[in-house]
């Protein structure tokens, strides 16, 4: 498979379909030698269902592992480590990982408990799970979705659960794009599986699904990414860890010289993002917040304006990490403390802020 390829496959049999998706790539031929150390890296951001839109499908790791254990390759690991706030071996259990596991006997690393290890690209230092350098052979499997911070996630974005919760807060304080896109310089993926069945194509966190039936196998995570901006009507432009990742020489953002051949089924998916989460943002003062209070934020925030109650906010919702130490009449999270009202927790509930914010307005 060339790195200029993009692979498509569309049905509802995940497991058989990914199979038939990673024949048809020839994937054993890229691994060879049967004694290299396999890593899978899904999505499991949060502990719910495939179907919500946020989380890989099991079924397609599933393919993944069995098509690999029929080629001799027995030495697999699936790691992960959910977004700060959430427990991964919650994920594991719910998503129905741990079952996997036990089935094809596979190993599973929870990233978040594991220790870290100094990596640099260039001058730019950053901190890696361990884990991954015990890794010979990395398949990356995302989920297509939007995000509520950086427009889409697939990718490039995926290999932030291959951090520690410390350097997942650490790069919202550095932005977020820079630090994906470095972070990518130094975890090589060596082949993308990505789940488009059904991602929410506005928030990271699933909710509102668009049924799409689709994996696709890809080489180059920034041709991926660039592919899901065009499907979704963004210029790589507006998601700068795509244009840093292709300065930086991860891959080539250049769609129109792409080869997407779709080897089984038809594409008849709108991706039309409703860009709810868009709608919202205006009510928040976020300065480098973290991606899951940001998501807490978000549902409130949606249900306090289909109760016409959003706009009779005084002021704007304070949250994020450059929040720290400062006054103010209004904060979500715990980096808001010191404000006159604040939602505490790291991050709080939805229910908890959309409670809190409620009550705060009707009683101005």
């Amino acid at each position: 498979m060339q790195k200029n390829e993009i692979l498509k496959i569309y049905g509802t049999d995940y497991k058989n379909q990914t199979i038939a998706l990673l024949e048809h790539a020839d994937l054993a031929s890229e691994i060879s030698d049967l004694s290299l150390h396999i890593g899978i890296k899904p999505n499991l951001v949060t502990p719910t269902p495939a179907s919500y839109g946020a989380t890989t499908h099991s079924e397609i790791i599933a393919g993944i592992v069995e098509y690999l254990q029929s080629y001799g390759f027995f030495n697999i690991t699936i790691l992960e480590g959910s977004w700060v706030g959430d427990k991964t071996s919650e994920a594991f259990e719910y998503c129905g990982y741990n079952d996997l596991a036990k089935k094809y006997n596979v190993k599973l690393v929870n990233t978040q408990k594991d220790a870290s290890v100094k990596v640099s690209s260039k001058s730019y230092k950053l901190n890696i799970c361990e884990s991954v350098n015990k890794i010979d052979f990395l398949i990356n499997v995302p989920v297509l979705k939007g995000h509520c911070q950086t427009k889409i996630t697939c990718a490039l974005k995926n290999m932030k659960g291959l951090i520690p919760n410390s350097e997942k807060r650490r790069f919202h304080t550095l932005g977020l794009h820079e630090p994906i896109a470095r972070l990518n310089s130094v975890i090589h993926q060596d082949f993308i599986v990505v789940d488009n069945i059904c991602g929410d194509l506005d928030f990271e966190e699933g909710g509102n699904p668009v049924i799409s039936n689709c994996i696709m196998a890809a080489k180059d995570p920034v041709l991926v990414d660039a592919h899901v901006c065009a499907l979704l009507g963004y210029d790589v432009k507006d998601v700068p860890y795509i244009v840093l990742s292709e300065s930086l020489g991860i891959g080539s953002s250049d769609v129109s010289s792409a080869k997407i051949t779709v080897i089984s089924g038809t594409e008849d998916t709108i991706y039309a993002p409703e860009k709810r989460v868009l709608d919202v943002r205006y009510a928040a003062d976020d300065i480098d917040s973290c991606s899951a209070c940001y998501a807490m934020l978000v549902p409130a925030l949606l249900k306090l304006k289909e109760e016409g109650l959003l706009d009779k906010l005084p002021c704007k919702i304070a949250i994020g990490q450059g929040h720290k130490n400062k006054s103010g009449l209004l904060g979500v999270g715990n980096c808001t403390s010191s404000f006159k009202y604040s939602v505490k927790g790291c991050p709080p509930s939805d229910n908890d802020i959309y409670s809190a914010l409620k009550d705060f307005i009707l009683n101005l």
